[in-house]
């Protein structure tokens, strides 16, 4: 296997701009392709030998590939969301999920007689189901990966909830503005990303968190999402170090006044 073989960007080693901020990106740190976020059961997947080279903005910090810049969504179910990947993400089929559903229930609970969720990036649809088994008016699933769910359901949504899906992102602007698209006024954005700790360059690209196995392709910082966000007039507020919530205008009705400023 080969970067050729596989079709990844060839490798410049002049600074390209960041992905979110237009700023200088130089080159800052190289993993193995099947470098995983924590290694399942104690065993390291072989090194491949094929380099995947992460950049980092020198102006936001936030530190990204472009070397699947080129893929299609096939390229990355084949080597990527494969029938391996269970094993380097195994809370993502069940455990996350029905977590997550038991949060937004927590959170939301009182309103789901009238309110709309649309999970972007939700995989099987386990979660939207456990929302639906708890009496939420509509929860709908879209992932374009998943070819049940690929299709952008119609309208607009109360909230959006994005969980574990904007570092896989090639691209995640688009992602980010694909989400606005869905979302109603007032309504809000329910994410979760990882953001990098204050002392990030104590670890560079050996952080747990950059795993190329996982997809783990963009790594923010708080101000990189809020840079995101923000070039469609939305703020973020970070609720925890990997939760998040993005809106314009918060329903009045959600009691969320000291975020809504």
């Amino acid at each position: 296997m080969s970067s050729n073989h596989l079709g990844l960007r060839p490798i410049s080693a002049a600074a390209l701009s960041c992905k979110i901020c237009a700023g200088p990106s130089a080159l800052y740190g190289v993993v193995d392709i099947n470098r995983p976020c924590e290694i399942a059961g104690g065993v390291q997947p072989p090194l491949s030998g094929v380099p995947i080279y992460y950049r980092r903005c020198a102006a936001c910090g936030f530190l990204f590939t472009d070397a699947f810049d080129d893929w299609s969504e096939e390229q990355f179910k084949t080597h990527i969301y494969n029938d391996g990947y269970g094993v380097f993400d195994p809370d993502y089929q069940t455990r996350r999920p029905n977590n997550n559903a038991l949060t937004v229930s927590g959170l939301w609970g009182q309103h789901k007689a009238g309110m709309r969720v649309l999970d972007f990036g939700g995989g099987n649809d386990m979660f939207c189901a456990a929302l639906r088994a708890t009496g939420f008016l509509e929860a709908v699933t879209y992932d374009p990966m998943v070819p049940e769910f690929a299709r952008r359901p119609h309208g607009k949504f109360d909230l959006v909830t994005c969980f574990e899906t904007l570092e896989h992102l090639p691209d995640p602007l688009t992602g980010i503005a694909r989400m606005v698209d869905c979302i109603a006024e007032p309504g809000a954005v329910f994410y979760s990303t990882l953001t990098q700790p204050v002392d990030f360059d104590r670890y560079g690209v050996s952080w747990w968190y950059v795993g190329p196995r996982n997809g783990h392709i963009s790594i923010f910082t708080k101000q990189a999402l809020e840079l995101a966000w923000a070039r469609h007039g939305f703020r973020t507020f970070a609720l925890n170090e990997g939760t998040h919530l993005a809106f314009r205008t918060l329903p009045k009705s959600w009691g969320l006044v000291t975020l809504q400023g």
